[in-house]
């Protein structure tokens, strides 16, 4: 039998008040030289020597603090784009990110850990570390925070990935046209080979 791959799942404890939006409101989110959200998060270890699930609760310093990271986030697990592109293009990029200065490597997703760690194992994740951010602290922090109510989604991350280095946003991808009730959902500029670049010119 196949064991299972270690997988990181860390999610979000604190209630979220989300954004009152209901029309074309265009997000205004993170920024370069501005601080990550801090919240309170559980971090929970899945591995096939100890398959039993322990929790840890852990905040966004303890995970970003004197470290430099990259998050990817995207709208939902089990997704086409994600599932297709996003999750394993930065699990195949994963060694090259990391000889780049980066010392981990996370996908946030709106979704609870309990789905998260299915979507991990369906995908075959040994390296990457999920972030389920179940009541989404840390997307409505970060400016992140979508209605996609017009796909049946609720209220999700939109697309985009960060450099992070010490709590503090070195670079943000964001894929355009951010608001709620989207009608698209665009996927280029958070790329893994658009990180690999940007690491590339600042190495």
């Amino acid at each position: 039998m196949q064991a299972r791959p270690k997988v990181l799942f860390i999610s979000s404890w604190y209630p979220s008040v989300l954004r009152p939006t209901e029309g074309n409101f265009v997000q205004q989110h993170i920024k370069a030289a501005q601080l990550v959200a801090d919240v309170a998060l559980v971090h929970v270890v899945l591995s096939s020597e100890h398959p039993e699930l322990t929790h840890e609760l852990k905040t966004s310093k303890d995970l970003f603090l004197n470290k430099r990271v990259v998050i990817f986030s995207l709208p939902g697990a089990f997704t086409p784009t994600c599932s297709t592109f996003q999750v394993p293009g930065f699990e195949a990029a994963y060694d090259e990110i990391r000889s780049l200065g980066i010392d981990e490597v996370y996908v946030v997703s709106v979704n609870d850990a309990f789905v998260m760690r299915k979507w991990m194992i369906d995908q075959k994740v040994e390296k990457i570390k999920a972030l389920p951010d179940g009541n989404a602290d840390f997307t409505t922090g970060m400016g992140m925070l979508v209605n996609k109510k017009n796909l049946g989604f609720g209220y999700r991350s939109w697309r985009y990935a960060a450099v992070i280095k010490d709590c503090i946003v070195e670079r943000m991808f964001v894929e355009p046209g951010i608001m709620d009730l989207a009608p698209g959902d665009p996927y280029g500029e958070t790329h893994p080979d658009m990180v690999v670049e940007y690491l590339k010119s600042v190495v």
